[in-house]
């Protein structure tokens, strides 16, 4: 059967519902979103006259959740016009028109006896063949089946979406005995391909795969803290970024997410955990309880672990807990010399290591949630999974962990780890021991540049089944690197095609990865049909090395700044004007330089979530990097017969000038960053095979080398004067400041072309030389040069 998503009806519009029922619509889907009537009116409504039959009053809940989540932040739309195509409704009135839905998905309350109902109400009108699931974090999904109907069993599954479903990419689809294959299959895909998850099989166990393991690992923590003895605040540092966890560790998180939420699915594993080794760790601490009953739930009380406050002087302060006490106190600088020693280390298996192996109580208590964490989920399989690689996706993708659990054991080293865990006094399952025994010395190997897992039933080594459709450069780097330097990696990744891989700290650009990108050009036009550029870190670029332009600024070395535009120029449009196609993978953040990279690619394939921006004023400066030049020709191309040019020179100019930043890859082409010819890969895993997919296309296609433009159409004194009033007035009425006023005005001066009389065409690289002139200039101010200096050191912009 070939299943085809044209609608989803979502049934129930709470936090999950409304923000699940957003994602389908950012991927172009219709969504109609269901949720009960109102049983009483209003004040509001009452002084308005209406009355409960009123279409207002009993959409009420629905539409009123609906717009919570639109307006909420992050938000859970790519752009908000998405929004439209979700049509709102109520259980009682329009039930009825999920027989037009091709997949109706309950969010409904966790209660069994509730979502029953509503299936009751689903059996009446939903079509014949089309797929019911249900998104729940903890009920068994068999037990929903009680009364249903074949029809309705065969088509049914569960799908547990994490929250927010936009941004967490875990998708645990949980089938029945009764779920047909083909559902799980589809669903498996769909989720993958379409809305952009890891989707992960699970077994029909208590709390699946994530929250199971992911509760435990939170529960863990928190003996090992009371055994080392930690406070919060250290506890946090140690269980954040520098062990490859989220900023917001380990308590930061539990107020975010609620801790009733925590408590309830901790308490519900200690009631299903009769067969749980670790069945007593889910007994919740006494702290744990008080905080409950005092209604210190975290962000949505006020207060949890952290309480945001107010100082004397009326300066945000954030308070931390004293579990001993139970007051709140300042936050304390957390030092430990361990922690110290991983500052230099960037590899995080690496790093990983190095830290298991010191002896200080920040490397004890860490040792003991690993050592834990092992035991456990080597004894959940098979479990939750027949597959250890569920388990580390699970993780990876749920809760934002860098590396699954047998990843970390495999950074500490399997063998090794388990010798100090058994010393630790923690047993793992015998099958790891028979892995052991029988030669196999890693969780995962990589062979021929394909990562394979170890599989418990055949004791051997099995690829991980999808992977073909994804490229990941770390596995490539033993066997397919073509040429490297200190901040550029250059790999073949088949096919023809030659990807450009930056690795300096944020991805930010400098000499190494211009020469990185040079040396990519003339192999890829040697001995290559086409080049990606493109990576697998969590970002695309942070932009140029503005630490070195600060450097040289205060050297008044302006020489070899005028030098590292002009390369940087260079390099662009060589890139723009090479002999093979250039295909950009944008994700993540991709400002300033990274953005005028993409802005020269002959294609670009972005990650749905790119936050691309030229963020140059912010600094004091323009774009220097072609970025100013592109955006000009792109206003230019723009123009139509009857058009009022100045608009689109506008935009433009605004869009720079606001240092305006994409919170999605459509809003990247809304902003002109993207053309709409661009493409946007929702899995983020897919984005290098996309990216190398259209490469391939282009080539296949006889891509010719474009000849460079001389065409550009610029305003002259006629725009000149426009900005340059628009700014002067923005100046007086104290919207901006002085340095702001001269940026607008040099910015101006390049895209309107500089002081000609009249409209004129002009070359790509005029506009260039302007552009690098204009850009000189600026680095010479004292403002700009305060402003680079807050960014490097506060990371913020200076507003001066």
């Amino acid at each position: 059967m070939k299943r085809i998503i044209k609608k989803v009806a979502v049934l129930g519009s709470g936090v999950m519902g409304s923000r699940i029922a957003c994602h389908f619509a950012n991927i172009g889907v219709q969504v109609l979103l269901l949720d009960i009537v109102p049983k009483e009116l209003t004040p509001e409504e009452e002084k308005k006259g209406l009355t409960l039959e009123n279409k207002a009053v009993r959409n009420r809940l629905v539409n009123g959740h609906l717009q919570a989540a639109i307006n909420s932040n992050p938000s859970p739309l790519y752009r908000k016009s998405d929004a439209s195509l979700i049509k709102t409704g109520n259980f009682d009135d329009d039930m009825k028109d999920i027989a037009t839905a091709d997949w109706t998905i309950e969010v409904v309350v966790e209660n069994l006896k509730i979502k029953k109902l509503v299936y009751d109400q689903v059996e009446q009108f939903r079509k014949k063949g089309t797929l019911i699931t249900s998104n729940t974090s903890g009920i068994p999904i068999h037990l929903m089946l009680d009364g249903r109907s074949d029809d309705f069993k065969k088509n049914f599954c569960g799908t547990h979406f994490f929250n927010p479903p936009r941004y967490l990419k875990l998708l645990e689809i949980i089938p029945t005995p009764e779920t047909d294959q083909e559902v799980v299959d589809f669903l498996m895909h769909y989720g993958d391909l379409y809305l952009g998850k890891t989707t992960v099989l699970a077994k029909d166990t208590p709390a699946f795969i994530a929250n199971r393991v992911g509760i435990y690992g939170i529960m863990q923590t928190l003996k090992a803290m009371e055994k080392v003895g930690l406070s919060i605040d250290e506890v946090d540092k140690i269980t954040g970024p520098i062990v490859g966890r989220p900023k917001s560790a380990t308590f930061r998180t539990l107020d975010v997410v609620g801790l009733d939420t925590t408590v309830n699915v901790a308490n519900g594993l200690y009631q299903a955990g009769e067969k749980d080794e670790s069945r007593d760790l889910f007994k919740i601490p006494g702290y744990v309880q008080q905080m409950v009953d005092n209604k210190w739930l975290g962000d949505k009380t006020g207060q949890g672990f952290y309480k945001k406050t107010k100082d004397a002087n009326g300066k945000t302060e954030i308070l931390t807990l004293d579990l001993d006490t139970m007051e709140y106190g300042p936050k304390k600088k957390v030092k430990f010399q361990s922690l110290e020693a991983l500052k230099p280390i960037d590899d995080l298996k690496k790093r990983i290591k190095v830290f298991s192996n010191q002896s200080d109580k920040a490397a004890q208590f860490f040792n003991e949630t690993l050592f834990g964490l092992f035991q456990y989920v080597s004894n959940r399989i098979p479990e939750i999974s027949d597959e250890l690689y569920r388990i580390d996706d699970a993780l990876r993708a749920g809760f934002g962990w860098e590396l699954g659990p047998f990843e970390y054991w495999d950074a500490i080293g399997a063998r090794e780890g388990v010798q100090r865990m058994i010393e630790a006094g923690y047993e793992p399952a015998p099958w790891v021991e028979e892995m052991l025994n029988n030669g196999k010395e890693a969780f995962y190997i990589v062979e021929n540049g394909t990562r394979r897992y170890y599989d418990i039933q055949t004791k051997e080594y099995k690829a991980i089944p999808g992977a073909e459709n994804f490229i990941i450069l770390n596995n490539l780097r033993g066997s397919k690197v073509v040429w490297k330097n200190s901040g550029a990696t250059l790999t073949d990744i088949g096919d023809g095609i030659l990807n450009v891989e930056f690795h300096t700290k944020m991805n930010t650009i400098g000499g190494d990865v211009v020469a990185g990108l040079n040396k990519g050009i003339e192999i890829a036009e040697q001995d290559f049909r086409g080049m990606v550029v493109g990576n697998d870190a969590a970002n695309f670029s942070a932009g140029a090395n503005v630490a070195l332009i600060y450097m040289y600024a205060l050297e008044q070395e302006y020489d070899e700044i005028n030098f590292m535009i002009k390369q940087f120029q260079d390099t662009m449009m060589r890139m723009r004007y090479s002999a093979i196609p250039v295909v950009g993978a944008p994700h993540g953040m991709t400002l300033g330089g990274g953005c005028e990279l993409n802005l020269h690619c002959d294609h670009v394939q972005a990650s749905a979530e790119t936050y691309m921006g030229l963020v140059e004023f912010g600094v004091g400066l323009i774009p220097g990097g072609g970025g100013t030049k592109e955006m000009t020709l792109r206003a230019s191309d723009a123009y139509s017969e009857g058009d009022i040019e100045y608009n689109e020179l506008k935009n433009a100019y605004l869009t720079i000038g606001m240092a305006k930043v994409s919170t999605s890859g459509k809003e990247a082409i809304d902003l002109g960053y993207m053309r709409k010819s661009d493409g946007i890969t929702i899995n983020s895993n897919r984005l290098i095979a996309d990216a190398k997919a259209h490469a391939i296309m282009l080539a296949d296609a006889g891509y010719t080398k474009p000849v460079q433009r001389t065409n550009i159409k610029v305003q002259g004194k006629g725009g000149l004067g426009m900005f340059y009033t628009g700014a002067n007035a923005m100046y007086t009425g104290r919207y901006i400041s002085e340095h702001d006023m001269k940026i607008s005005h040099k910015l101006a001066w390049v895209m309107c072309g500089g002081d000609l009389s009249a409209p004129t065409e002009v070359s790509e690289q005029y506009l260039l030389d302007l552009e690098r002139e204009a850009f000189l200039s600026l680095t010479g101010e004292r403002k700009t040069l305060e402003r680079i200096q807050s960014i490097l050191t506060t990371g913020k912009p200076l507003r001066n």
